[in-house]
């Protein structure tokens, strides 16, 4: 039986375990007691626990192999690669004044992580059929019927740049898998000409903007809410609306800041308006979803209220847009998500949506525990209105 859901994972992700303290911050004098910093490894093992509970059954669990140094390279400065191995071989710990940090198994845990992303984007494309040739050479090879490819990785990637660590983040894996499926020497049976980027992890994908910001066969599509750089030194992209790329790149970068509040009905909304047309204009042969459930209402790093219900329909719309553009060539990568509890539910709601399978639990059956917060709908409005109107000069948005 071909199952439903390869994940892709490995225990040694595990390892990674960033500087406990005050949150995500240093320690300070009015705390008495240090905090397990909020990427922690109860994230990744909740998630394991509802992949076994809900789709235990039709899941096959593939170990992945750790990325490559050539693979690392097509994304990732060489010298930076160097500090990286460096830093964690002498121990590790908090990057100068950011809130990044490794112990000693973190460049490891990553590269397993990137590997994971690389082996998850190389499946989808195998299995679907490109524009030119079919992935099997045959013409026999539909995009249905296919398990979907999914990269639990930690430590998470979106915010790493090509020379630098941010935001929890030091391989950049959506972008490294992006980078493997375009290569004619990459793993994946027929290299891919476009790959389209749909990140709705609630904080801007800078390091996967600044990977392609010049480039035009990667379209970056990102919803987030509208934080700003956080750093002048590791993040000083600002995600905003008139962040669109250079040269070749521009218009290929599609940011849509969003409120604090955005729900169930605003992020349908940005798909509605922004995110199918646009990647549907841009055809590409593989979509790629940087998964970061810390839009739901419980978020710690989060303030928006999305509930797995309406993950759900995030995944549902996914996989039609896959299905209709890239022939069914999807891949889902895990960014971010930081309360333990309702990663859970919030990535159930996502895999429901994308397998079209609705799982029923106890005592909270088909719901999710905060339903009962409103969405301030007129301000969400105005604010997709804007990014509209911003991007309507590169593509049929309206």
């Amino acid at each position: 039986m071909t199952p439903d859901l390869t994940v892709y994972w490995d225990d040694r992700m595990l390892d990674h375990e960033p500087p406990a303290g005050a949150f995500k911050y240093p320690d300070t004098p009015i705390v008495a007691t240090p905090e397990i910093h909020p990427d922690r490894r109860e994230r990744v093992e909740n998630i394991r626990a509802m992949i076994d509970h809900a789709f235990g059954d039709v899941t096959e669990t593939v170990s992945p192999s750790p990325a490559s140094r050539d693979a690392l390279e097509r994304v990732h400065d060489p010298e930076y690669l160097d500090w990286l191995a460096s830093f964690c071989a002498d121990g590790g710990g908090r990057i100068e004044d950011t809130t990044t940090g490794m112990n000693e198994h973190s460049y490891d845990a990553a590269r397993v992580a990137a590997g994971a992303a690389i082996e998850a984007a190389e499946a989808a494309l195998s299995s679907g059929t490109s524009d030119d040739e079919p992935a099997s050479g045959d013409g026999t090879d539909e995009g249905d019927g296919h398990a979907l490819p999914y990269a639990l990785c930690r430590p998470s990637g979106h915010h790493a740049q090509p020379d630098r660590a941010d935001g929890f983040c030091f391989l950049n894996n959506a972008a490294l898998a992006a980078e493997a499926a375009l290569a004619d020497d990459g793993p994946a049976d027929v290299a891919a000409g476009r790959v389209a980027i749909v990140d709705w992890d609630v904080h801007h994908g800078n390091g996967t903007q600044e990977t392609f910001y010049g480039r035009d066969d990667v379209l970056f599509v990102s919803a987030h809410n509208d934080h700003g750089s956080w750093h002048p030194e590791y993040h000083p992209q600002e995600g905003s609306i008139d962040e669109v790329g250079t040269g070749d790149g521009e218009g290929y970068t599609v940011n849509v800041p969003l409120p604090p509040g955005t729900g169930n009905r605003g992020y349908g909304a940005v798909f509605d308006r922004i995110v199918e047309p646009v990647v549907a204009e841009f055809d590409p042969d593989l979509v790629i979803v940087s998964a970061g459930q810390d839009a739901g209402p419980a978020d710690m790093n989060g303030r928006n209220i999305v509930t797995r219900g309406g993950f759900r329909d995030l995944g549902a719309r996914v996989r039609r847009l896959a299905d209709d553009t890239a022939d069914g060539a999807l891949a889902l990568i895990q960014e971010g998500g930081y309360q333990p509890s309702h990663l859970s539910f919030a990535t159930l709601g996502v895999f429901e949506g994308v397998l079209d399978e609705t799982v029923e639990l106890e005592q909270y059956g088909t719901g999710d525990p905060f339903e009962f917060l409103d969405e301030p709908t007129g301000l969400v409005d105005e604010w997709i209105d804007d990014a509209v109107e911003h991007h309507q000069e590169y593509w049929p948005v309206s």
